[in-house]
């Protein structure tokens, strides 16, 4: 089976893993994925994040985090850009994200980066996901 869209893999693997109260979830490395793992990790919705080399592509560990009481820290995940409907935003269309409790990620030509940091540098790019 080939896997068309790696990202929402990751997200899924991540929503799936915090609903079930999982410690860590893995899956395939790729930049992209470590690269939307450095994010999260930033903005505190995950523990930490870890790539393990291997001999093939290595494997990427995300650990999760979740508040006092067992809740998740990430309580909405969405992929908004998909390999069948790219989405492609000015720097001032870049959403809020629930009025800017959440992150919105996008892929610009200065690399990954946050909505409120792409706000900031004037770049627009591809909208990839939403997480909150």
């Amino acid at each position: 089976m080939v896997m068309t869209d790696p990202l929402a893999d990751m997200l899924t693997r991540i929503r799936n893993g915090s609903h079930a109260k999982h410690d860590k979830v893995e899956m395939p490395s790729s930049k992209i994925k470590a690269e939307v793992a450095k994010i999260l990790r930033e903005e505190g919705f995950i523990k930490a994040y870890r790539v393990v080399e291997d001999e093939k592509q290595g494997v990427l560990k995300i650990y999760l985090r979740y508040r006092d009481g067992g809740e998740p820290t990430i309580t909405g995940i969405r992929r908004l850009s998909r390999p069948g409907l790219r989405r492609y935003v000015g720097w001032d269309e870049i959403p809020k994200v629930l009025g800017g409790m959440g992150v919105a990620i996008l892929t610009t030509s200065k690399g990954l980066m946050t909505g409120k940091r792409a706000v900031e540098q004037r770049l627009g790019g591809e909208l990839l996901a939403e997480i909150w």
